[in-house]
């Protein structure tokens, strides 16, 4: 076994991330969801379920590597402060 660290990359898709997670929040919205709950369902279990199908939203979402999405989510969060 090797005796460093492995690092961890993620392909930089900041755009496309933004794009999709927008379409899918205004779906959640429009359809009467609370986004926020649905999307963190959706996060934590990977099941598509929590999303709708409205406006192809569910298709979209499922694009997206979760990793990805949970790098884009948190690099943003933490560099708000």
């Amino acid at each position: 076994m090797d005796d460093f660290t492995k690092k961890f990359g993620v392909v930089d898709k900041k755009a496309e991330i933004r794009e999709i997670m927008t379409r899918v929040y205004k779906a959640l919205l429009l359809k009467g969801y609370n986004p926020i709950n649905q999307l963190v369902g959706y996060i934590i279990t990977e099941d598509p379920t929590y999303i709708t199908n409205y406006d192809n939203a569910r298709t979209l979402i499922c694009r997206l590597d979760r990793d990805e999405l949970l790098n884009e989510l948190l690099t943003n969060y933490l560099s708000r402060e």
